[in-house]
């Protein structure tokens, strides 16, 4: 707006319309490509390029935590970081065509990783003397469980159970559930960064200043740098970590600092095959547990509730309308396909969306379906060519932690956008807003700190799956904020006329069917003309 009229009149009073709130938007404004405008070919490689560095961090995490415990050593450890990254490059393929066809990577999953602790150390593999024989047994556990937990999200998915579920959500009950999703993950946050800090905060400080400041300081460049600050500012950190270990700055410090500051501790290089093509059941035939096969369906319905956040976070990234209920029920259904992969490929570890991929698409502002699609095919190629892959992934954790400071921070301000659709000045949206986010974060905490104190989680019976069941459910600050204000949502005041205009649900109406938005066709039909044969209600 031209600023004519400041202070040019006698009273210098604010004008009407400073005074007015800000208009409400059903897509977010400020974005440069939604889901349906592709970026021209070399941006959009770069850019795809992008989101496989940034999905990287979880996918050679978890196995780096895991496998070990397992008794495998670095080349089982290479083989099933592969793994998972051939299988998150299907799986975020199958999204983003026929799922929510939402820019959304599938990847790896923290929610698995405590029911996957759970099968390690279960008894009947205490005995075993050989590491790598009790490392494919453990391996062979966790893929029964998790072809059998994919089945909960498949039903609930495809039949539609999750669609009538989705349609009591309201901007008031999405905003605790899609927040948590991302400042839930706090604890993967700064303090991995301070694992090594000399890495991890430059890089932190670094990704702010090209992606907050130069683009508003080098206007010709503003484009570049606020797309691109992450393949800027790795390669910059990166150079450096390498330079502090060959220079010998490590070389008395104690093995955890080696191990998170070093450039050449992961193991990943030398354990990597040149070329490997994972296949299914490479580990052997799956054995099944009915413990343990239930601890991972706790885990499966956590993932539905985060994944629901996360395509939430994702659809109003990539500028789309929300999600329609139907829409967002095929897409968990395809998560449960996900997870079946996940089962019978050997990833030991099931599929969600990934947070830190929606905060990328805040901070590129490109929500295009085709970049996601492209570091599908990143993941694919470099999961096939082993050792190429290695190199990235031995990229040091802290600097994914400082990536993850600003990436989950993002897609948990995602929840909070949604609070414009609802009243603040109401005491029912006070207190279900205030009283779930702090439960979310309250309840975890107790379970977390219970089980680093004992060595086992608050709820400590005989039966081991019943524990695990708890312990994934309520572990989970995303699921239980969610379940709370849902909860609370639907059930203070419902009916009375002005609830229903203070908690926003008037505003999502025309999302809660497929056909009474125009906008729904554009960005969420199948390809192939298949909504002829699978038609969305």
């Amino acid at each position: 707006m031209a600023g004519g009229g400041g202070g040019g009149g006698g009273g210098g009073g604010p004008k009407h319309d400073d005074l007015t709130p800000h208009p409400v938007k059903d897509q977010l404004p400020g974005v440069s490509y939604c889901i349906t405008s592709p970026p021209p070919w070399p941006e959009a490689v770069l850019l795809g390029f992008q989101h496989y560095l940034v999905m990287l961090g979880t996918s050679v995490i978890i196995p780096t935590a895991l496998v070990p415990q397992m008794g495998g050593n670095n080349e089982d450890k290479a083989v099933v970081i592969q793994t998972l990254l051939f299988v998150a490059g299907i799986n975020t393929l199958l999204q983003s065509f026929f799922g929510t066809r939402l820019p959304a990577v599938v990847g790896g999953s923290y929610t698995f990783v405590l029911p996957t602790i759970s099968i390690i150390l279960a008894g009947r593999y205490a005995n075993e003397p050989n590491p790598h024989i009790k490392f494919l047994r453990i391996m062979r556990g966790t893929q029964g469980a998790l072809i059998v937990a994919s089945a909960l999200q498949i039903i609930v998915g495809f039949s539609g159970l999750w669609r009538n579920v989705a349609r009591y959500l309201s901007p008031l009950s999405a905003a605790p559930l899609v927040a948590l999703v991302g400042f839930g993950l706090y604890e993967l946050g700064f303090p991995s960064v301070a694992k090594c800090v000399e890495i991890g905060l430059p890089e932190l400080i670094l990704l702010v200043i090209f992606a907050m400041y130069l683009p508003n300081t080098v206007h010709m460049l503003k484009s570049i740098f606020d797309r691109f600050a992450v393949l800027f500012t790795i390669p910059i950190v990166w150079l450096y970590a390498y330079l502090l270990t060959v220079g010998g700055a490590y070389r008395n410090a104690p093995p955890k600092t080696q191990f998170h500051c070093r450039t050449d501790r992961s193991g990943l290089i030398g354990g990597a095959p040149w070329i490997r093509v994972p296949y299914p059941f490479q580990w052997g035939a799956p054995t099944f547990d009915a413990g343990e096969a239930f601890a991972m369906m706790a885990a499966s319905f956590v993932a539905l509730v985060e994944s629901t956040g996360a395509f939430i976070a994702v659809s109003r990234y990539a500028s789309a309308t929300p999600i329609p209920p139907s829409v967002l029920s095929r897409g968990i259904g395809w998560q449960g396909i996900g997870i079946l992969l996940d089962g019978l490929f050997g990833t030991g570890n099931g599929s969600s969306v990934s947070v830190e991929n929606a905060g990328l698409l805040a901070l590129t502002r490109v929500g295009s379906r085709r970049v996601v699609q492209i570091s599908a095919g990143f993941m694919i190629f470099f999961s096939i060519l082993g050792k190429f892959g290695a190199v990235f992934a031995s990229i040091p954790a802290p600097i994914f932690a400082a990536l993850y400071c600003i990436f989950f921070a993002y897609a948990g301000s995602a929840g909070f956008g949604f609070l414009q659709f609802c009243n603040l000045n109401s005491f029912r949206t006070k207190f279900i807003l205030g009283f779930s986010v702090f439960m979310g974060l309250s309840i975890p905490q107790y379970f977390n700190e219970y089980t680093s104190v004992a060595g086992y989680g608050p709820v400590h019976t005989h039966s081991r799956w019943f524990n695990d069941i708890v312990n994934v459910i309520f572990s989970s600050k995303a699921f239980v904020a969610g379940f709370v204000a849902y909860l609370l949502d639907n059930t203070i005041h419902r009916h009375e006329s002005s609830v229903r205009k203070d908690r926003g649900y008037h505003w999502w109406d025309k999302f809660r069917s497929y056909r009474t938005d125009t906008r729904s066709e554009e960005f969420y039909s199948l390809p192939f003309n298949l909504n002829k044969f699978f038609p969305s209600v």
